[in-house]
């Protein structure tokens, strides 16, 4: 079997790979994060996005939505066949990653 590597990009700065481990749960993708060094950047937005969809009681969908985008406007997902996809919802714990993606934007 072939490992399937997606990556997470700044520009043309590899942030870190997702080793695709078979775990996920369709629509979901799921594998081991590998951060590289230009990932310490962005962590904090991941921390703070895990923290809002984990937390106790309602999801404060707006303030979850304004640190997305933050992800979403900086951040590009990479296929292992090095093609950006046009949509995607990435979340990050340590060496956990799981993600959605689309080759169509999403509607809000």
């Amino acid at each position: 079997m072939v490992e399937r590597v997606w990556q997470l990009r700044r520009g043309d700065e590899v942030l870190g790979d997702i080793h695709l481990n078979g775990d996920g749960d369709f629509p979901w993708l799921s594998g081991r994060f590998v951060a590289y060094p230009g990932y310490a950047a962005v962590e904090p937005l991941f921390k703070q996005e895990l923290a809002l969809i984990e937390a106790d009681g309602n999801l404060d969908y707006e303030a979850w939505e304004a640190v997305y985008e933050r992800i979403s406007d900086q951040l590009e997902l990479i296929t292992p066949e090095d093609l950006p996809v046009a949509d995607f919802l990435l979340h990050i714990n340590g060496q956990r990653a799981w993600f959605r993606w689309s080759d169509a934007p999403l509607e809000p």
